[in-house]
C-alpha cells in the first residue's frame, strides 16, 4: 500500500485545500472575554462583589448625600410618588417640615406644581438661593414653571419667579 488516504496514521490531520484555508481565515473568530470569571465559584464571587459595590454606591449617593439622610431620601421619594395626585401638597409639606426647602430641580418643580402659595414661595426662595450659590442651573421645565408663575396674578409669587429667572 502506497501513499493513499488510507495510509494516514492516527495523529495526522487531513490536508486542507487553499479554498478551505482562505474560508477559515476570513471567518470571524470568537473571542474569549478575559475579564469574564472562569468557573462557577469565580462567577459567584464576581456577582457578590458587584452586589456589594452597588449597595455601597446606593448608600453613598442616596442616603448619605441626600439632605436629611435616609429620612430625607424617603420623603423625597414620597414627593416624587405623589406627583400628579391630590397628596402632592401633603408630601411636600412633610418634606419641608422635616428637611427644609428642596435643593434638587425635580423636587423644586414638584413644590412649584402644588399650587399652594406657602410651598411655592419656599421653593422660589430655594431656587434663588441655589442659583446665587451656583449650585443650580435652570432646566427647561423649571424655567417654564417660573415663567408661568411670573405671569400669574399673585404679585409676591410673580416677583420671586421673575427674580429667579433673572438670576438664572
Amino acid at each position: 500500500m502506497s501513499g493513499g488516504d488510507d495510509d494516514r496514521g492516527a495523529g495526522e490531520r487531513p490536508k486542507r485545500s487553499w479554498a478551505e484555508i482562505d474560508r477559515l481565515r476570513d471567518r470571524p473568530r470568537g473571542r474569549r472575554d478575559e475579564r469574564a470569571p472562569r468557573g462557577p465559584a469565580a462567577t459567584a464571587r464576581a456577582r457578590a462583589a458587584t452586589q456589594e459595590y452597588l449597595k455601597e454606591l446606593d448608600q453613598k449617593l442616596f442616603a448619605k448625600g441626600a439632605p436629611g439622610g435616609a429620612e430625607g431620601a424617603r420623603l423625597a421619594a414620597a414627593v416624587r410618588a405623589a406627583q400628579g395626585t391630590a397628596g402632592l401638597a401633603d408630601a411636600c409639606r412633610a418634606y419641608l417640615d422635616a428637611v427644609g426647602p428642596p435643593r434638587a430641580p425635580a423636587l423644586l418643580a414638584a413644590f412649584l406644581d402644588t399650587g399652594e402659595r406657602a410651598l411655592q414661595l419656599a421653593a422660589l426662595a430655594a431656587v434663588a438661593e441655589e442659583i446665587g450659590a451656583d449650585r443650580l442651573a435652570l432646566t427647561p421645565g423649571l424655567r417654564a414653571q417660573l415663567r408661568s408663575l411670573a405671569e400669574g396674578l399673585d404679585d409676591e409669587l410673580a416677583e420671586a419667579a421673575e427674580a429667579a429667572l433673572d438670576a438664572g
